[in-house]
């Protein structure tokens, strides 16, 4: 038994199928801390308690809640140009290494913050996120996945006008603009999947679909890019990675965020993103 995790109000919490959430602290007489960092620092205890929800009242829905990003990163990655399709509307060859880039961690905001446009020209892109749970360097992709604390969803705005204003582009800053990082609302363990390596995740403007996909199209699946990355640098609890968003951004057809649009992010078995843009 995994756990499905959420930060509501800056407390640590399970949530159940049916989206309602559980104060950990509460629940557990205080076994469990209310912070999120120490008690995702337990992952048997989270399990157990997860187990335990059956026979729990919840204390509220995530629906209307303040929820907050589920983990603090150290270190942010994101990788562009991993679907085949966004490459190909990118009108880019395919990679033969990962293209990885950094978005600084002051812009990571919750699941429905909202999202504060500075520029004419700024793009959505939906993502499955990594969250590291046990680091190391050197990781064999064989070995990948149990260095993976959980999987969330996640928004990697974008200003396209910054990113390419400069030659070679600085996509690290064009996607770090203060609340460019909407992440959440869930954290969800690997185990509590069918299959984690193939999910769906999709992203609506107002009510209409424009990207649509699996992560079993991934060029570079999760376990190549952590091995990737821990064969530079070591890996570190917290740190996250976003994967690459697949094709139907805005940019390749001229077709930005306006003020008061709404993106409706979705990943299956982690749950929805909803910030509207201001």
């Amino acid at each position: 038994m995994g756990f499905r995790f959420a930060n509501v109000a800056g407390r640590s919490s399970l949530v159940d199928d049916a989206g309602d959430f559980y104060d950990l602290e509460r629940m557990t007489g205080g076994d469990i801390s209310a912070d999120p960092e120490a008690a995702l620092a337990d992952l048997d205890a989270l399990s157990a308690a997860q187990s335990r929800l059956d026979d729990m009242t919840p204390f509220g829905t995530l629906d209307g809640a303040d929820i907050r990003p589920p983990v603090t990163p150290r270190n942010v990655f994101a990788v562009g140009l991993n679907y085949a399709d966004h490459v190909a509307e990118s009108n880019m060859e395919l990679p033969t290494a990962p293209l990885v880039f950094t978005k600084f961690p002051s812009c990571i905001v919750g699941p429905n913050a909202d999202v504060e446009l500075r520029s004419e020209h700024a793009d959505y892109e939906v993502e499955v996120v990594v969250v590291i749970g046990t680091g190391g360097r050197d990781i064999a992709a064989a070995d990948a996945w149990d260095h993976v604390l959980g999987l969330t969803a996640g928004q990697d705005i974008s200003d396209r006008a910054l990113q390419f204003a400069a030659q070679p582009p600085h996509f690290d800053l064009g996607k770090s603009r203060d609340t460019y990082g909407p992440l959440g609302p869930t954290l969800v363990s690997p185990d509590m999947f069918a299959d984690a390596t193939d999910l769906a995740l999709s992203c609506s403007i107002n009510g209409e679909v424009r990207q649509d996909s699996r992560t079993s199209n991934l060029i570079f699946s999760i376990a190549d890019l952590i091995a990737y990355l821990s064969s530079i640098m070591t890996l570190a609890p917290g740190d996250i990675i976003f994967t690459g968003t697949p094709d139907g951004v805005g940019g390749s057809k001229g077709i930005f965020l306006q003020p008061g649009d709404v993106i409706t992010s979705e990943v299956e078995g982690i749950g929805t993103l909803t910030n509207r843009c201001i």
